[in-house]
């Protein structure tokens, strides 16, 4: 009420009306004609000065809030509303109000735990009003914002914090100043490593949501995030861990504005490509329950390619961020974080989290920590609490780096503990994915004894482990398919497939997928000389295989030559004698091929698996030109052989010897290889296009739209909506180093999800949830009449105006029939009985 009085007398002094202005009024008033409002400012501003100097004056004391000047709620209200004018007006007088934001400042530094709650939370706004008009540098204030949110009054915790975030948001909105950041970032790095836990707790939580929104998303903040999992109090440590554990599905539950460019990128749809042949037959042809069927097989075919491609579209543009990926000494911290491991004395959860942490940092980074595995053998057992997520963590920290040596003994008490006889089902699946994970990492801890066991768990009865042996086979025919039993092998991609020794690294020599131009060319080629092909066809029984023909016969040494080509002459002479007087010497040279090629194919089949035949013939495809030259005088050289034989040998042999047959496979075998190294020094060149080494754009976007035929050609395999004749690769694809390292091994898939059998309730409950947009049964002949599209063509027949004739002769035809039927009724029963 002073004030009030005190502001009237103004005014009436100043000569204007003396109608009360209240404090909103006069702030419009003033910002409208500043000049004209000097007097009035410097009343309302040597009030607060008065009102300021009794509180801090009090705050000096150390008055208690029962007492004092600070009991009066009046006088509260008077300060905090005079201290809003002033920010709201200090733009339009900069001279008077210079030293306004200073005192504020200062008067909430030293007297802020001392005023009541709702002038402190004023005084804060005022003081984010002057900041936020470029009045107040921030970082002359963010320490004081800090010190305001460990106050313990909620609503002031919430405002400081919000204002902090989004000034320095505001900030790097357009263009990031780094000497700005910096300073900002060494106030809450050093909030950060005081010991006193609400400072510390408060910098930790800003620091994480900054980083979160991508606004300071440098490694200097990723560090100081890391560096707090050393932090003496324990929930500092304990929140930084969990930072560091979540921060991927963080990632996914982000806003963030930043962020929205590369979440563009990522999630743009992927480019699939399915065959039209495929998508008619699903369409156009078959019943209707077929073409259901191949509607949900296309459907699940085209989602398996997405998933594919947006994953792998990921990896190549690498778009994978952790805090973790970013340490600067990550052998010095993952070491430090282990030795507080082994000594503290948290709960096992706090215990399981900094064992996460380090398995990850170990797999990301290959680090080499080799007592970490020790004691992680401690608590392999399949009763230990927690176990698929500690086995998780084992199979994380495993990588290609890491000597087999030191994680050879956590690898077999895996298989001791988890895989046997007596264990329960659902260890037994945990133990054999986790071995399976572990060989993805490293392959060779894997031994052919070992592998043999665990893959006869294939015959289990329970689903889960069966499918875990399973997986665990089709993992080793892409590793090392020699190691399985020829049974398991399948059609592998590679048969001579080798895990790398430990140490070998694979260097890139060319442009990944460039083989791809060099197939899509060869493939042009053998359009163009389709017709050699269909010729070599006929002369195989098998089908064509041209690569076999041409290699049985290149494949015969000079020595071996005579003896072979006169041997299987002869078996050809005892067939068939009268042929062989007529026949010419060409003609002999031609039947020998011919024996010889049936011969050898077959014992090439019983020897070697049918996919390497198949793989030959893929590959000598590209050479069919020089290879024919090569068969070609080859047997030249053979009929000239034949020429110079003796005939007293022609005459007196009449048998084929066993040896001269294991000469002829021999000789199949070393040609077949002759010509895989052949096909594979022709694939190692640079394709035609780019013999100089260089690629163009056309050339990368034909080796990306060559990948996703590959990739759709190989899900629709897969999901079988290609011939069963069609030969492709394995879909299954190793992962390299580099992307197991950047994946996170979650343990859920670790476990046994068994789909348990429905009850009869549930069971009804879905077959009544399936029938919901039903109609109800009905009648087809209550339909009929139900409808309202008019009567059908029958029922108009029926309707018609027949003539007399007409009528009498359909009668007279139906009378007809019932006699006819009813006299064959009696004599010709062919039931049952009629038999007897």
């Amino acid at each position: 009420m002073a004030s009030a009085h005190l502001l009237l007398e103004s005014l009436t002094a100043s000569g204007r009306s003396c109608e009360k202005l209240s404090l909103p009024s006069l702030q419009s008033k003033m910002k409208c004609d500043p000049e004209g409002y000097t007097t009035e400012l410097g009343l309302v501003h040597s009030q607060f000065n008065s009102s300021l100097e009794l509180f801090e004056q009090q705050a000096a004391l150390s008055f208690a809030s029962i007492s004092g000047v600070a009991a009066d709620p009046a006088v509260a209200k008077d300060l905090g509303d005079r201290a809003m004018f002033l920010a709201h007006v200090a733009p339009f007088y900069p001279k008077q109000l210079a030293e306004f934001p200073g005192r504020l400042a200062e008067f909430l530094r030293s007297s802020a735990r001392s005023l009541p709650s709702g002038l402190r939370c004023t005084v804060t706004q005022a003081l984010i009003l002057l900041v936020n008009r470029k009045m107040v540098d921030m970082r002359d204030t963010l320490a004081l914002f800090m010190e305001l949110q460990t106050l313990g009054d909620r609503a002031l915790r919430k405002l400081a914090f919000s204002h902090v975030v989004h000034s320095i948001r505001k900030m790097n909105q357009k263009h990031k100043n780094e000497a700005t950041n910096r300073s900002l970032q060494n106030v809450l790095f050093s909030l950060l490593q005081q010991e006193e836990e609400t400072k510390a707790k408060q910098s930790f939580i800003t620091l994480c949501e900054l980083h979160r929104r991508k606004v300071w998303f440098d490694d200097r903040t990723a560090n100081a995030i890391c560096t707090a999992c050393f932090h003496p109090a324990s929930r500092i440590m304990i929140a930084a861990l969990s930072f560091l554990l979540d921060y991927e599905k963080i990632e996914d539950d982000s806003d963030s504005d930043a962020s929205s460019s590369d979440d563009e990128v990522s999630h743009q749809s992927p480019h699939v490509v399915i065959n039209k042949e495929a998508v008619y037959k699903a369409h156009h042809k078959g019943t209707a329950a077929s073409k259901k069927k191949k509607k949900a097989k296309l459907q699940r075919a085209m989602r398996s390619m997405k998933r594919q491609q947006r994953l792998s579209s990921e990896n190549r543009s690498s778009n994978y961020y952790s805090p973790l990926n970013h340490l600067k000494d990550a052998q010095g911290f993952a070491e430090k974080l282990f030795s507080r491991l082994q000594t503290c004395n948290e709960r096992f959860e706090v215990k399981m989290m900094m064992l996460k942490v380090v398995a990850r940092t170990v797999g990301l980074h290959h680090l080499i920590l080799l007592n970490f595995y020790p004691f992680l053998q401690k608590y392999v057992q399949p009763h230990q609490r927690d176990v698929t997520t500690l086995l998780a963590a084992a199979v994380q920290a495993c990588h290609d780096m890491v000597p087999p040596d030191a994680v050879e003994p956590l690898f077999k008490q895996i298989v001791n503990q988890f895989v046997h006889d007596r264990s329960r089902p659902e260890a037994i699946a945990v133990g054999i994915n986790v071995v399976r994970e572990i060989c993805l990492r490293m392959p060779l801890l894997m031994n052919e004894d070992l592998l043999q066991d665990l893959v006869l768990y294939k015959k289990s009865h329970e689903k889960a482990v069966s499918a875990a042996a399973r997986s665990l086979i089709s993992l080793f025919r892409e590793l090392c398919p020699s190691m399985l039993v020829k049974k398991d092998r399948g059609r592998p991609s590679d048969p001579t497939a080798r895990p790398k020794a430990y140490g070998e690294v694979s260097v890139a020599s060319a442009v990944p997928g460039v083989e791809l131009l060099q197939n899509s060319d060869d493939d042009e080629d053998d359009d163009s000389i389709g017709s050699d092909e269909d010729i070599g066809s006929e002369d195989s029984d098998d089908g064509g295989s041209i690569g076999i023909d041409i290699s049985v016969s290149s494949g015969s040494d000079d020595e071996n030559a005579m003896s072979d080509d006169e041997e299987t002459h002869f078996d050809d002479n005892e067939c068939d004698d009268e042929s062989l007087e007529g026949d010419s010497v060409h003609e002999e040279d031609s039947s020998s091929a011919e024996d010889l090629d049936e011969v050898s194919s077959d014992e090439v089949d019983e020897d070697e698996d049918e996919h390497d035949d198949e793989n030959a013939k893929a590959d000598c495809d590209n050479d069919n030109e020089e290879v024919h030259d090569e068969a070609n005088a080859v047997l030249e050289t053979n009929s000239s052989e034949k020429k110079t034989g003796s005939g007293a040998k022609f005459s007196e042999t009449r048998k084929r010897k066993f040896s001269d047959i294991d000469g002829q496979i021999n000789a199949a075998e070393t040609s077949l290889r002759a010509l895989k190294k052949l096909a594979e020094t022709k694939l190692s060149q640079p394709p035609s296009d780019s013999a100089d080494g260089i690629l163009s754009n056309e050339d990368f976007q034909r080796i990306k739209q060559l990948k996703a035929k590959k990739e759709a050609k190989a899900a629709l395999t897969k999901h079988g909506l290609l011939g069963k004749n069609v030969e492709t690769k394995s879909a299954f694809k190793v992962p390299s180093s580099d992307q197991l390292s950047f994946k996170r091994v979650d343990p859920a898939k670790l476990e046994a999800h068994v789909k348990q059998k429905l009850s009869k309730e549930e069971r009804l409950a879905l077959v009544k949830a399936g029938r919901e947009d039903r109609i109800k049964y009905q009648a087809r002949a209550a339909i009929k009449q139900k409808k309202t599209g008019g009567s059908s063509n029958k029922q108009k027949e029926h309707r018609k105006l027949m003539p007399k004739a007409a009528k009498r002769a359909k009668v007279q035809r139906s009378r007809e029939d019932k006699k006819r039927k009813h006299g064959r009724s009696g004599k010709q029963f062919r039931g049952k009985k009629a038999w007897k």
